[in-house]
């Protein structure tokens, strides 16, 4: 876990309608994102948003089926496939 783990910034109410409708689509998304120095690059299939301790993430997985929990305001962008 990194500093910046209790100084959660929501992201627009708009961004988050995006991945809702994603998810309801079942339309796969181009994420990068970061934890601490990692940059992570990947194709993630959506399948929730959760809410916990007031921070939002997003609960998808890749190619070979593994679950990624990212945390919406460490997503530095998204790229909505078809």
């Amino acid at each position: 876990m990194n500093n910046d783990d209790n100084n959660y910034q929501p992201i627009s109410c708009e961004l988050y309608s995006e991945y809702e409708l994603a998810i309801i689509r079942n339309q796969k998304i181009k994420l990068v994102w970061q934890v601490g120095e990692q940059i992570h690059i990947g194709i993630i299939k959506p399948l929730d948003l959760q809410t916990h301790e007031h921070q939002e993430f997003l609960i998808g997985q890749n190619h070979q089926k593994r679950l990624h929990k990212i945390r919406l305001d460490h997503i530095r962008s998204q790229e909505f496939i078809g």
